[in-house]
């Protein structure tokens, strides 16, 4: 009998064999990783439909947690027909406890059980659950299941270019795209030397945290002082923020296309401010080629907010720091920008030109 924790993965029993075959084998390339960075000691077994892996460490669990992939998880034991039918069951499920077991077709093996349990069977609301999963001439047994992060193995779907200012909103999007199998590059945006470098040691700082979801992470610092004040000394105040994102937008396309991405991730939210309207988001998008994907587009701050707390980037996003949009940006910004008007202060400010020298300038960690 071997005990540890069996693995049930989701969305990969959709796909073809010959798909599902490579992204089992991401999933567990991403366990063996994480477990090892962990410096956990574990046997893996990833055949019939499910992943065993034995171990008794208890940081193993904090693990499997937080790997993309994973519909499931629970303790449990593999182990072959005699040592199921002379398991002590008595240590799961108390004398006369209501209990019901969960078996597909077997149903001698099932009424071999229930006599070993001195309980009473309710399969609608029992007390305590007994699961038992046949696979090949062996057997899983477990008790409860944990649900997992979900979604798709991590690094399985592309490469996102996702833009990260130090803020709320940004890491959580990041983590979304991360998600549905997009291994994340980021690029953020500062001020330095105009202020403190602060947005930049929290871009860091957050990493560190994603770091838990993703192998390693690439980060391009762009220095975008030249082109704030180019825009205040040239634009009107009500479309700086305008300008800013769009031009951005357009910086962040160089890199996609130097790394080989497939989209660019915001942190933007419906309304949430001027620049998140539908009109401006539609003017922003407009200066570039490459998809624009919005992981939180109909989501309220709340929900955002819950999210980076349950993935640990609350606590450091909210530590003080001069933005670099904040920085110039006035009182009043339109929400409704023009199009139009918007080019043609490009023109002014001569943005294709600033747009390659800080392409040039960009440093990456």
């Amino acid at each position: 009998m071997k005990k540890g924790i069996l693995i049930a993965y989701g969305e990969l029993f959709l796909k073809s064999e010959g798909v599902k075959r490579l992204f089992l084998q991401r999933l567990t390339n991403n366990l063996s990783f994480f477990l090892g960075k962990e410096k956990i000691a574990f046997k893996m077994d990833s055949s019939r439909d499910r992943i065993f892996i034995e171990t008794d460490s208890k940081k193993t669990k904090k693990v499997i947690e937080r790997v993309f992939g994973i519909a499931w998880f629970a303790d449990a034991y593999h182990l072959n027909l005699k040592e199921l039918l002379a398991f002590d069951y008595h240590k799961q499920i108390k004398k006369g406890e209501t209990f019901a077991i969960r078996m597909k077709k077997d149903r001698e093996v099932i009424d071999k059980v229930a006599k070993l349990i001195d309980g009473k069977v309710n399969l609608d609301r029992p007390k305590k659950e007994l699961f038992i999963e046949k696979r090949g001439e062996s057997y899983f047994l477990y008790f409860k299941k944990t649900k997992g992060a979900g979604g798709l193995p991590a690094g399985s779907a592309g490469k996102v270019l996702a833009m990260v200012s130090g803020g709320i909103d940004s890491v959580p999007a990041a983590y979304l795209s991360a998600k549905r199998g997009a291994e994340n590059i980021w690029v953020h945006f500062h001020s330095f030397p105009l202020v403190s470098n602060k947005s930049i040691e929290k871009v860091k700082e957050l990493a560190k945290v994603f770091e838990k979801y993703q192998k390693n992470i690439k980060i391009y610092l762009v220095p975008f002082q030249k082109i704030q004040m180019e825009v205040k000394a040239k634009a009107p105040a009500n479309y700086r923020v305008l300008l800013y994102r769009r031009l951005m937008l357009q910086i962040a396309e160089k890199i996609v296309e130097r790394e080989d991405c497939g989209a660019l991730v915001t942190g933007e939210s419906l309304g949430q401010v001027s620049s998140q309207t539908l009109a401006n988001m539609k003017i922003t998008e407009e200066g570039v080629k490459i998809p624009v994907l919005r992981p939180l587009i109909g989501m309220d701050k709340e929900e955002i907010i819950e999210i980076a707390q349950k993935i640990g980037t609350f606590d450091i996003s909210i530590k003080p720091q001069e933005d670099c949009c904040t920085l110039f940006v006035p009182k009043h910004q339109t929400a409704k920008g023009d199009l139009e008007t918007t080019k043609e202060l490009e023109k002014k400010i001569d943005a294709k030109s600033l747009v390659e020298e800080l392409v040039g300038l960009t440093l990456h960690l």
